[in-house]
C-alpha cells in the first residue's frame, strides 16, 4: 500500500468516525467524475493527514473547526460539524464558549449567525 493510500484509509476512517457513516455514505454516493478528485483531496489532506494527527483530541479539533468554519461565514460546514460532536465528545457549553471567542476575534455579526445555526444543529442532535 502506497503512503497516499494508507492516508486515504486513515483519513476515511477518522472522516467516518466524525461524521458518521450516514453523513460519508452520502458523500461518497453522490459524488461525481467532476469532484471525485475533490473529496478525495478532502479524505487525504484534511482527514487523513490534518484529523489524524495526534496533538490534539478529535473532541479538540472539533472545537478549533467550529470556531474557524464559523468566523469564515461557512454556514453549512459550522452546521455539518456542530451535528459531528456528537461523535466528538464536544458538548454545547464549550461550543458556546468558542463562538464567544469568535465574537471577540472575528466580529458580532459571525457571531449572531454560528450561534442561530449551532442551536438549529444542536436541536437536531
Amino acid at each position: 500500500m502506497t503512503d497516499q493510500e494508507r492516508r486515504f484509509e486513515r483519513g476515511m476512517a477518522v472522516r467516518r468516525s466524525v461524521l458518521g457513516d450516514a453523513h460519508v455514505d452520502r458523500a461518497e454516493a453522490s459524488k461525481t467524475v467532476f469532484d471525485e478528485d475533490f473529496q478525495r483531496f478532502i479524505t487525504e489532506g484534511a482527514w487523513g493527514s490534518v484529523w489524524s494527527r495526534p496533538g490534539l483530541t478529535n473532541r479538540e479539533r472539533s472545537l478549533v473547526t467550529i470556531a474557524l468554519l464559523a468566523a469564515l461565514g461557512h454556514d453549512e460546514e459550522v452546521a455539518m460539524h456542530v451535528r459531528a460532536t456528537a461523535n466528538t465528545g464536544a458538548n454545547a457549553d464549550e461550543i458556546k464558549e468558542v463562538l464567544m471567542h469568535v465574537a471577540v476575534y472575528a466580529g458580532v455579526p459571525a457571531a449572531n449567525r454560528a450561534f442561530k445555526i449551532a442551536k438549529k444543529a444542536l436541536a437536531e442532535i
